[in-house]
């Protein structure tokens, strides 16, 4: 069994604190005053708020269209790259067999079912999981978990080239949470690896959740997209998890989510070198080794290890997408007020990551190497991601009504009688998109064996009636609530999300 190995960070002097304090406020404090800008500026400048609230509601309508869009290509693409037999043209590159696999399942207070379920479509991949390397990432303070790893050590060990299992304690310089377990995971793996005298280049790690549901040929087609790949050591590699694994059982509030998020995550596929990876990936050990693993003091960790790429290579680093799908849980407790209180845990821990707003903006400073414009790019989308995120359901519905109340002179207006029946007509026009999200819907339901009966089509179409209620109280609320209370100084504590 694994000993504790650990990463060292630096405490951070006085003016280094206060410094970091500054830049983590500035999104925050951005989503407050958008937020209220209505309120504050319209009894001064009324039209200046109005034009402002024209011009979001149009960038949300270029947003809708863009998502529908890449969405279009991605499902596309998903279609044609199904038809392909990676593992044969995988088993015609020379240096296949120098290829070695591992995956890294974090998990804490996971369901036993839940990972043995994992595991079983891990071992029916087309590629020989006797080829795969199985890394089981468990936390110390979990109750009889020993006991649990020896069970699925018992039950798995046949089926794999070797079965590692690393047990986290937190330390008082970490935060509980993925990235902290998985780096003490990483680096036991990466000192077997060095004992084995394998090349870390030659290494694929694959973060895999707990109950993330592989494509049977997901390991073919990431060998053999890594080595085509010129590029491949400063590469990660992503196929989006769609929430669709207990997709019937959700209830309708959490299902909309579900499906929101599973087509967003479609989108992402095409956005190029916009694309950062989430939840499930791969990358080489080498990468991981340069930049130390993950920070072990954060929280969402996807795009935060992306981004300490990034601050590190520059824009080498990219997220190759793979057209292929992952099958995941969306949250759901058992009972209908509990799964909503645990998925508003789940997003408000999510909107956690405007965290790397701060990251990045620290790092423009001291990262010479790296062009400004490339990292102004990049900043810049996450600016917008993270801003955007609390924000957009306030200036969307209610915000066009705000400043012809406030300023009755302005309400007499041209303007200030056109501001609501203008963005009123815009929201109109991009709820047209949400025809082609159920299409996409129900057809990549079927691809993961969720299908659709006749009887249920009417009910995915209502549903979408209560989108705006679903994105204040599912989205925007716990973003809010995230921002303002890193503006308070108050720290998140990891939750885990509930699957039964």
């Amino acid at each position: 069994m694994a000993k504790r190995l650990a990463k060292s960070v630096r405490p951070a002097s006085f003016v280094s604190k206060i410094f970091d304090r500054l830049l983590e406020t500035i999104i925050p404090i951005c989503a407050w005053a958008t937020i209220t800008l209505p309120l504050w500026m319209s009894p001064f400048h009324p039209a200046v708020v109005a034009y402002f609230i024209i011009a979001f509601d149009l960038y949300f309508f270029y947003k809708s269209a863009q998502t529908a869009f890449f969405a279009t290509i991605s499902y596309k693409k998903i279609l044609e790259t199904a038809k392909i037999n990676f593992f044969k043209k995988m088993l015609s590159l020379k240096k296949m067999s120098i290829i070695k696999h591992f995956i890294i399942i974090p998990s804490y207070q996971e369901p036993l079912y839940k990972l043995e379920v994992t595991l079983k479509m891990i071992t029916q991949n087309d590629y020989p999981s006797k080829k795969i390397f199985l890394v089981l990432a468990l936390e110390e303070r979990e109750n009889n978990i020993h006991q649990k790893a020896q069970v699925l050590y018992k039950k798995f060990h046949r089926y794999f080239a070797d079965i590692i299992i690393s047990y986290h304690k937190l330390q008082p310089n970490e935060l509980a949470g993925k990235a902290s377990n998985q780096t003490v995971a990483a680096l036991l793996l990466d000192q077997y690896v060095k004992k084995k005298h394998w090349q870390r280049k030659n290494v694929l790690i694959t973060i895999c959740d707990a109950d993330s549901h592989l494509p049977s040929n997901y390991f073919s087609y990431l060998t053999y997209q890594y080595l085509k790949d010129k590029n491949k050591i400063y590469h990660f590699y992503w196929a989006p998890v769609l929430l669709y694994n207990n997709f019937w059982q959700l209830p309708l509030f959490v299902r909309i989510q579900a499906t929101l998020s599973s087509i967003v995550r479609l989108a992402f596929l095409s956005y190029r070198e916009k694309l950062i990876q989430i939840s499930t990936y791969s990358t080489n050990l080498w990468l991981l080794k340069k930049i130390n693993f993950w920070d072990v003091d954060i929280i969402p960790e996807d795009w935060h290890i992306y981004l300490q790429a990034f601050f590190t290579f520059g824009e080498k680093i990219r997220t190759i997408p793979l057209f292929t799908i992952i099958n995941g849980d969306a949250v759901f407790s058992g009972h209908i007020m509990k799964t909503l209180v645990n998925r508003y845990e789940q997003e408000k821990r999510w909107a956690w990551g405007v965290t790397d707003v701060a990251y990045s903006l620290k790092k423009f400073f001291i990262t010479p190497h790296i062009r400004s414009l490339t990292k102004i790019k990049k900043i810049l989308f996450v600016v917008e991601t993270h801003l955007l995120w609390p924000v957009s359901f306030f200036i969307l519905t209610i915000s066009a009504s705000i400043p012809p109340l406030i300023n009755p002179v302005f309400k007499r207006t041209v303007l200030g009688f056109l501001l609501p029946k203008l963005s009123a007509l815009i929201l109109t026009l991009s709820t047209v998109m949400l025809f082609l999200y159920v299409f996409f819907d129900i057809k990549l339901r079927q691809k993961v064996k969720q299908n659709t009966s006749f009887f249920s089509l009417p009910i995915l179409i209502i549903q979408w009636y209560f989108l705006p209620l679903v994105s204040f109280l599912l989205s925007s609320l716990p973003a809010l609530e995230a921002h303002t209370r890193i503006l308070l100084g108050k720290k998140l504590k990891y939750k885990v999300t509930e699957k039964v």
